[in-house]
C-alpha cells in the first residue's frame, strides 16, 4: 500500500485553508445584468471578427446582459506609449467594469492577430492591490478565412489562464467566414451561429455563478503565505 505522509509538516498552517462548501454560498446575490466587455482582433472596414463579435453582443443583450465593445483603433503599440494615453485609460476602465469578457479573432498566420494581443498586453495583471482580470469569466472565439481551426482559440485560452480568468470550455471557430454573414452585417443562421449562441449562453451561465464568490475562488495558499510573511517583516524591522 503507497503510503502518503502528513503534510501538515510543509503546510504553515496559518496560511492553509480547507475549501469549504458554504463559502461557495455567495452572502448576497448580486441583481444588476452582468458586466461583460468584448475585445475583436482586426480594424478592416468589414472585420469578420468585428461582426462576430457584434453578433455575440446582440445575443449577450437579448439574455440580460449589459454589454460594451472597445474598438481598438487608435490603441498604441505596448510600451510605445503611456498608460496615461486616452484608449488605453479606457481598455483599462472597461477590463475593471466587466465581469466577462469575450476575445474574439481572426486567425492569421496560424495565430491570434497583434491588434488583440495588444489590448491584451495593455490589461495588466494587477494594479496595486488590484487584479483587473482575476477570477472573471472569459469566452474565445476566432474566424478563419478558410477551412475551420483552433489555433487561435487555444491560444486566448493559454492567456486568459495566464490572466487569471476563468475560460469556459465551450468556443467558437467560424471558417470561411466571408460566407457566414449577409451584406448587412448579421450571422447568416447556421450551425455556426448556433455555436455561438451555445458559447453566449455558457459565459452567462458561469458569469452569474462565479461572480460574486470569485475572490474565494482565486484565493490562493501561495500568496496568502507570501502576504503573511511580509506583514511579518514589517511589522517586526527594527526602528532605524
Amino acid at each position: 500500500m503507497t503510503q502518503i505522509f502528513d503534510a501538515s509538516t510543509n503546510l504553515d498552517l496559518q496560511c492553509f485553508k480547507i475549501p469549504q462548501q458554504q463559502f461557495l454560498l455567495a452572502p448576497t446575490i448580486s441583481t444588476h445584468a452582468p458586466r461583460i466587455l468584448m475585445l475583436y482582433g482586426s480594424l478592416r472596414e468589414r472585420s469578420y471578427s468585428k461582426l462576430l463579435t457584434l453578433e455575440a453582443a446582440c445575443i449577450l443583450t437579448s439574455m440580460g446582459a449589459e454589454v460594451r465593445v472597445f474598438d481598438p483603433l487608435g490603441l498604441p503599440q505596448p510600451d510605445a506609449a503611456p498608460d496615461t494615453h486616452p484608449k488605453v485609460q479606457e481598455l483599462r476602465d472597461l477590463a475593471a467594469w466587466s465581469e466577462g469578457m469575450v476575445w474574439c479573432s481572426p486567425e492569421r498566420h496560424g495565430a491570434m492577430t497583434g491588434i488583440l494581443k495588444s489590448q491584451i498586453d495593455w490589461i495588466p495583471l494587477s494594479v496595486g492591490a488590484v487584479r483587473p482580470t482575476q477570477g472573471k469569466t472569459l469566452a474565445v472565439m476566432e474566424v478563419c478565412g478558410g477551412s475551420q481551426s483552433f489555433n487561435a482559440v487555444n491560444q486566448m485560452r493559454i492567456l486568459g489562464r495566464w490572466m487569471r480568468m476563468l475560460t469556459i470550455p465551450n468556443q467558437s471557430s467560424v471558417a470561411k467566414a466571408f460566407l457566414e454573414f449577409e451584406e448587412n452585417g448579421r450571422m447568416k443562421p447556421s450551425a455556426y451561429y448556433d455555436r455561438v449562441v451555445d458559447v453566449m449562453e455558457e459565459l452567462m451561465k458561469f458569469t452569474l455563478l462565479t461572480r460574486d464568490i470569485s475572490p474565494y475562488l482565486v484565493d490562493r495558499y501561495s500568496e496568502r503565505k507570501e502576504s503573511a510573511e511580509e506583514l511579518s517583516k514589517r511589522v517586526n524591522q527594527k526602528s532605524i
